[in-house]
C-alpha cells in the first residue's frame, strides 16, 4: 500500500503537467478557430441579425465594429497571457536593483525596454515609477521607463502589427524607445535631481521581497490567467470606445478628406496633432483603432504617430499625479523634452515616407 502511495506521488505531477499542456493545446485550437471564423461571423450578424446592408454606411460601421472588437480581444488575450507567464519569472524589486546599478545611458535603455513589458497607461505606471525613485534608480532611467511604459508595450505591438503591419509596428517601437531613452538621458545630463520632492528622497525602501523561484508550472499558468483578467478587465472599455470611434470614421468620413488637414504636405499637421493629443487621456489600446481609421482616410503616418505618442506618452492626468513627486521645473522640462522628441519623430516620418 505504501509503495502505491509513493508511486502516486511521483506520477501525479507528471500527469498534472500533461493535463495542463493538453488544456493549453485545446485552448489554442479554440483560439485559432474563433480567429478564422470572425470575419464570416461578423458579416453574418450584420446582415442576418441586424438586417443591414454591408455596403451602407451604417452596415459598414457595424460590421467594422463586430469584426475588430473581438479580433483585438482575442489577440490581446493570447499576448497578455504569454507575457504574463514570462513576467512570473521577474519581480519589481529585482528590476529596481538592476536599474540602480546602471549608468545613465545603459540604465535608460534598460528601463525603456522594461517599459515594453509593462502594459500600463501613463497613470498606472506612476506607482512603479515612484518606487524606482525611492529605490535610488537614476532619474533619467525612471523617466525613460515612465515614457516607454504607456507608449510602447507588448499589447501595443500586437495591435500595431495587426492594424498596420510589422514594418510600421517596428518603426513605432523603435522611435518610441528612442524618444524615451533620449528624453531620460537629456534630463539626466541636466542634473535635475534637486527638483524631486523632498519627501520622496527621505523614504527608505522596505525590505525587498525576493522573487519566488519555487513557482510551479501551474502557478505560472495561473499568473498568466490573472494577467489576462486584470489587463483586459481594465482596458476593454477603451477597446470598445476606440473601435466605436474608428468605426464611425471608417464609415462616415469621406475618403481623402483628412489629407487636407493631416496630410504630409500640411506643415502644421504634426504640431496640431500633438496639441490636440496632449489634453486627451487614453491608453495605446484605446487610441489605436482611431489612428487606423485616420490613416485609412488620408492622414499621414508621421502625423498619426505623433498624435498617438502625445496621447499615450503625455497627458494632463499624468502631470497632475506626477506633481506629487516632482517639482514644477522638472515636470516642465520632462514634458518639453518629450514634446520635442515627438515632433521630430512625426516630421521625420512625414518627410521620409
Amino acid at each position: 500500500m505504501g509503495r502505491h502511495r509513493d508511486l502516486d506521488k511521483v506520477l501525479r505531477p507528471g500527469v498534472n503537467r500533461l493535463w495542463q499542456i493538453g488544456g493549453l493545446a485545446l485552448a489554442l485550437v479554440v483560439w485559432v478557430s474563433l480567429f478564422i471564423l470572425l470575419k464570416p461571423l461578423s458579416g453574418l450578424i450584420t446582415s442576418g441579425v441586424f438586417r443591414l446592408d454591408s455596403e451602407s454606411r451604417l452596415g459598414s460601421s457595424v460590421g467594422f465594429f463586430l469584426y475588430e472588437a473581438p479580433k483585438l480581444l482575442l489577440i490581446l488575450t493570447l499576448v497578455v497571457f504569454v507575457f504574463g507567464v514570462i513576467r512570473s519569472f521577474f519581480s519589481p524589486e529585482g528590476v529596481r536593483r538592476v536599474l540602480a546599478r546602471k549608468g545613465d545611458l545603459a540604465g535608460g535603455v534598460l528601463a525603456a525596454v522594461l517599459g515594453v513589458f509593462t502594459p500600463f497607461c501613463s497613470c498606472s505606471a506612476i506607482p512603479l515609477f515612484i518606487g524606482f525613485v525611492e529605490a535610488g534608480v537614476p532619474l533619467g532611467a525612471t523617466l525613460s521607463f515612465l515614457i516607454a511604459a504607456p507608449m510602447v508595450n507588448e499589447v501595443a505591438v500586437a495591435m500595431l502589427i495587426n492594424m498596420f503591419g510589422p514594418k510600421t509596428a517596428a518603426m513605432y517601437v523603435g522611435t518610441g524607445l528612442l524618444v524615451a531613452v533620449t528624453a531620460g538621458w537629456t534630463i539626466s545630463k541636466l542634473r535635475m535631481e534637486r527638483y524631486i520632492e523632498d519627501w520622496v528622497l527621505v523614504i527608505r525602501m522596505s525590505n525587498a521581497v525576493e522573487p519566488d523561484t519555487s513557482l510551479t508550472f501551474e502557478d505560472r499558468l495561473r499568473f498568466g490567467t490573472q494577467a489576462v483578467r486584470g489587463t483586459l478587465g481594465r482596458i476593454w472599455p477603451y477597446i470598445f470606445a476606440g473601435i466605436a470611434v474608428g468605426a464611425l470614421i471608417h464609415a462616415y468620413v469621406p475618403e481623402g478628406v483628412l489629407a487636407s488637414y493631416m496630410g504630409k504636405r500640411v506643415w502644421w499637421s504634426v504640431p496640431a496633432a500633438v496639441a490636440v493629443g496632449l489634453p486627451m487621456y487614453s491608453s495605446t489600446i484605446g487610441i489605436m483603432p482611431m489612428a487606423q481609421a485616420l490613416m485609412e482616410k488620408g492622414a499621414a503616418l508621421g502625423t498619426v504617430l505623433a498624435f498617438m505618442m502625445a496621447v499615450t506618452g503625455l497627458s494632463f492626468p499624468e502631470m497632475i499625479i506626477l506633481r506629487r513627486v516632482l517639482k514644477p521645473q522638472l515636470i516642465a522640462t520632462f514634458a518639453g523634452v518629450v514634446v520635442v522628441g515627438i515632433l521630430l519623430v512625426g516630421l521625420l516620418f512625414n518627410a521620409v515616407l
